[in-house]
């Protein structure tokens, strides 16, 4: 019997080779019809035999190309038989837009086999890709994913390329970015004053200049990178000295994994992600006595690594053979750089040279970092290879829903129909190319989806940047309290629908009853609703904001809490501090002015780092947390007194302790171990399951006890794995609280 079905199939289908599979299974199975894109995934019509059809149904799931992923598929059968003799790839229709658009991907295996193969006509060509790998997210305009809708259209193919781009054969069908040495992107070297640099092998003169000390901005796939030589110690501190970044670390990208593991300690799971098709960067244990520089990760004993992931970067390592800094350009609490003009306006002063190329990046986005924790990936920053982030939806939403998230490592979500969007890491929202970067993404997002907004989410915090903006909207507007919103981003994200008892530790976020929060126990119901079970006795920010940079000034007010000034000036304390430092701050705790209560968590890590004499001014965020993790000792079991009461931890006694504490190693493994019993015994009080999210939990050995720990007690627990559990989560937690409500009966 011959039928004819009709199929409509969502996810990501467009720019990942799934046509040509389509057509190939139809031809492998005498079907016949058609297959084509349209604005929201792909639409086959396909009719043949009963028998043929249904294997071709079973093996389309079965055999997806790498890239793609079916999240629904509708299907009808019609009985108007059309007859055809062939199956074919017809042209793109525009419709309604939600056709998911595909991240940036690593160069593939088929890819570097040619640009290796000095038979093939692509040898060493720098912006080689096809299908399966290349630039994606980053030179889209609007879907359908078409080559008129990229960056690519100002560069008509070839013969040869247009061949391979019309051939369903070919895994460079239809591969938007194709190119060749004929056709395609040019590179271009300019010196620090803008002026272009004549010479017949750029990669070649690049390397040469990376082996002399030079730093070079590098176009990559979502922007520039600042790289230089990672084994030169005067290159790196020079980076440092022009870049204003004293001991942030440096990400270094190495030619191999070889180079890698000669260079760091790997586990198997790092390994894997660090070899993946999306080669983020990969936090890893270093080595001592390697020749990178000291100057990569001051006083910290791990390194970010990552393997080259566009042509353009294993062309260099043809040249140079030693591994690169790769550090985004950008200023601190800025954007990443994405243009040649942006790079000589920000950082024409941190550059000795400039590599670019004449294909524009169209959207901006930076490295992902990620660190493996119990084997599973925890992401610091999503972004390159993963984002845009999409979650299928098992019903339709009625509206146009937009969560612009919070002020730091921002990220926003789009909700509209069955999907879910989660962008790319945006940044801090602290300057005006922030706030620009943050609106250009929104556009891009509008742009391809035709979404509107209808409704805007945002955080509860009344001094935002974020919630500043979405009240200027003047459209519906539903805040969600921050730490609800973390741990509700992982219900969303692992499709929790159990009461659970949600855990968010991170370094601010404001509270309702207005005061800043971020050491809390959240029970949530089904429903989502929430009750705040239990939270850290709050400490004082001395001088507010100026704390969070100043742990100094934390350890001070936790001093000032349990002692008396006079203790406090014979301590080690006293001696960050001048004497009329010491005395105007008694008076300012005393009297609080200019003080800011809070029951965060990360705020805790930063005063007992100052305590114990680890850091005392912070240059980047965390620096706190990642400085102590070096410091814990397995072989220390215990842990400070505390006690609970009325819902409240007290943690005076810690305090106590830990000022007269002078092994560091003793005090970090205490206090961790501290906050893994208090945890504990909250957990055991109302026996739920755990889900536990915030900035605080990116700390690999807390979090590595912690999931030690529960499993002994034998307690359920969660934590993110696709999106990270800082700030850049919080979109997601926004959507997730607004969809239930929107379920809610009114």
């Amino acid at each position: 019997m011959i039928r004819r079905n009709i199929l409509h199939i969502s996810g990501i289908v467009q720019g990942v080779g799934f046509r040509p599979y389509v057509y190939s299974l139809a031809l492998r199975y005498g079907l016949y019809g058609f297959v084509q894109n349209d604005g929201q995934g792909v639409v086959i019509e396909v009719e043949g035999e009963e028998e043929k059809l249904d294997l071709f149904f079973k093996t389309l799931y079965k055999e997806l190309p790498p890239l793609a992923r079916i999240d629904s598929i509708e299907k009808k059968e019609t009985n108007h038989l059309k007859k055809e003799q062939t199956f074919s790839i017809i042209e793109s229709r525009s419709t309604i837009k939600k056709a998911l658009v595909s991240p940036d991907i690593s160069l593939c295996d088929a890819c570097l086999a040619e640009f290796n193969d000095t038979t093939n006509r692509r040898y060493g060509y720098f912006a080689i890709n096809c299908t399966h790998c290349g630039p994606r997210y980053s030179i889209i305009k609007t879907v359908p994913y078409d080559r008129a809708s990229t960056s690519m259209d100002r560069f008509t193919m070839c013969h040869q390329c247009e061949a391979e781009y019309i051939d369903p054969a070919n895994r460079r069908y239809h591969a938007q970015p194709i190119s060749c040495y004929e056709c395609g992107p040019t590179l271009t070297l300019y010196d620090n004053l803008n002026r272009e640099i004549k010479t017949e092998n750029i990669p070649q003169f690049v390397s040469s200049l990376l082996q002399e000390g030079a730093i070079i901005a590098i176009k990559g796939l979502g922007g520039f990178h600042l790289m230089c030589n990672a084994y030169d110690d005067n290159s790196v501190s020079k980076l440092r000295q022009r870049k204003s970044r004293p001991s942030k670390p440096f990400a270094v990208l190495f030619p191999t994994i070889d180079s890698i593991e000669g260079h760091a300690m790997i586990t198997s799971s790092d390994r894997t992600m660090i070899q993946s098709k999306e080669k983020p960067i990969v936090l890893v244990q270093k080595k001592e006595n390697t020749p990178l520089s000291k100057y990569i990760a001051p006083l910290i004993d791990r390194i970010g690594v990552m393997l080259p992931y566009t042509p353009l970067q294993f062309l260099l390592f043809k040249y140079f053979k030693n591994p690169l800094i790769a550090t985004s350009a950008n200023l601190k609490s800025e954007p990443i750089v994405y243009t040649k003009e942006m790079l000589f306006e920000k950082l024409g002063k941190v550059v000795d040279y400039v590599l670019d190329m004449d294909r524009d990046i169209v959207n901006a986005v930076d490295d992902s970092v990620v660190q493996l924790i119990d084997k599973r990936p925890m992401f610091l920053r999503l972004a390159r290879g993963f984002t845009p982030c999409s979650f299928h939806l098992p019903f339709k939403v009625d509206k146009h829903i937009l969560a612009v998230g919070a002020e730091q490592k921002n990220t926003i979500a789009l909700a509209f129909d069955d999907q879910v969007i989660l962008s790319p890491y945006i940044g801090d929202l602290v300057s005006l190319d922030a706030m620009e970067y943050f609106e250009r993404t929104l556009e891009t997002f509008k742009r391809f989806y035709d979404f509107s907004p209808e409704m805007i989410v945002c955080d509860k915090h009344p001094s935002y940047t974020t919630t500043f903006w979405a009240k200027e909207q003047k459209l519906p507007l539903l805040q969600v309290q921050h730490h609800h919103a973390h741990i509700l981003s992982v219900l969303f994200e692992q499709n929790i629908h159990t009461p659970v008892l949600g855990i968010a530790f991170d370094g601010t976020g404001y509270g309702d009853n207005g005061t800043l929060w971020g050491g809390e126990f959240l029970r949530i119901e089904q429903d989502y609703s929430y009750t705040r079970v239990s939270s850290f006795k709050p400490l004082v920010l001395l001088g507010g904001n100026k704390a969070i940079q100043e742990p100094r000034r934390i350890a001070l007010s936790l001093a000032f809490d349990v002692m008396d000034l006079s203790e406090i000036k014979q301590s080690r304390l006293a001696k960050h501090f001048t004497p009329k430092e010491l005395e105007l701050l008694d008076q300012a705790y005393q009297k609080q002015i200019r003080t800011i209560d809070t029951s965060s968590v990360g705020r805790l890590f930063d005063g007992v780092a100052s305590l114990l004499d680890i850091v005392q001014i912070l240059s980047f965020d965390g620096e706190s947390g990642l400085k102590m993790e070096q410091y814990y000792d397995p072989d220390i079991p215990d842990f400070y007194h505390f006690y609970i009461e009325n819902g409240i931890i007290y943690y005076d006694e810690m305090i106590k302790a830990l000022f007269y504490e002078h092994n560091q190693a003793r005090g970090v493994s205490m206090f961790m171990n501290t906050l893994i019993e208090i945890i504990i015994t909250i957990a055991h009080t109302q026996k739920l399951p755990l889900v536990f999210s915030g900035g605080v939990f990116q700390n690999k050995v807390l979090v590595e006890k912690l999931v030690q720990r529960l499993r002994q007690e034998k307690i359920t627990y969660y934590f993110p794995q696709y999106i990270p559990p800082n700030d850049s989560s919080i979109a997601l937690g926004q959507i997730a609280y607004t969809l239930q409500q929107l379920k809610l009966p009114k």
